[in-house]
């Protein structure tokens, strides 16, 4: 299997691309920085085209779009959420993935069981209301709602599409007070890709496998 992860430089991503390695899986990761990955910045459509290029007539099997930002953390309903924190966060957690999914569609349809997994998070449910983190929020539920249309659209050409919810981890997005440690996330999420079948596409699952409502 060829596995390729956005946002593989650290985190989730970083520990996904660790353990489908370790599985004996190829791996291309992609990062903003490069950093030993190749460069991606998911907001560019420019970046989209020149990451297709190096990837140019590779099958992807599995396109993980994990790359993302949480940058209204701790903002103030008074005074804070300013235009470019929305701008900023839905350009790199709603548009980017749609941009990555579109540039490579050509190298999944050469797969012969693709699939997609789209990094969303339980924020963007409806039915967990937590108020606050307003833009992080909205992308997430913008996220989710995305996948689910994808999966609709892609079902014909037998691209299966997953969202997913890695759990409140302890990441530098989710802080060292979190519950789940990095490591149990990734696997936990590598075991609900490898379960991703067509006749599951469109789901909203938890990192262990629990459905989760939207």
């Amino acid at each position: 299997m060829h596995a390729v992860i956005t946002g593989a430089n650290r985190g989730i991503g970083q520990a996904l691309d660790h353990i489908l390695q370790a599985q004996g899986h190829r791996v291309t990761g992609a990062s903003r920085a490069g950093s030993g990955f190749l460069s991606l910045d998911v907001t560019d459509p420019a970046s989209q085209l020149e990451f297709a290029r190096a990837l140019d007539a590779q099958p992807v099997d599995l396109l993980i779009c994990n790359a993302g930002v949480y940058l209204d953390k701790g903002q103030n309903l008074a005074d804070g959420y300013e235009a470019t924190l929305w701008a900023d966060t839905f350009a790199a957690n709603v548009t980017g993935v749609f941009l990555t999914v579109q540039a490579l569609l050509p190298n999944l349809q050469l797969s012969p069981a693709p699939k997609i997994a789209i990094i969303s998070s339980q924020m963007g449910s409806s039915t967990k209301i937590g108020g606050g983190s307003y833009i992080y929020r909205a992308s997430k539920a913008a996220a989710l709602n995305l996948g689910l249309n994808l999966a609709e659209d892609l079902k014909h050409i037998d691209i299966a599409v997953g969202i997913y919810h890695p759990g409140w981890v302890q990441t530098d997005m989710g802080g060292t007070q979190a519950a789940l440690s990095v490591t149990d996330s990734a696997q936990g999420l590598a075991n609900r890709f490898e379960a991703l079948t067509l006749e599951t596409t469109g789901c909203f699952e938890n990192w262990d496998g629990t459905a989760h409502a939207i």
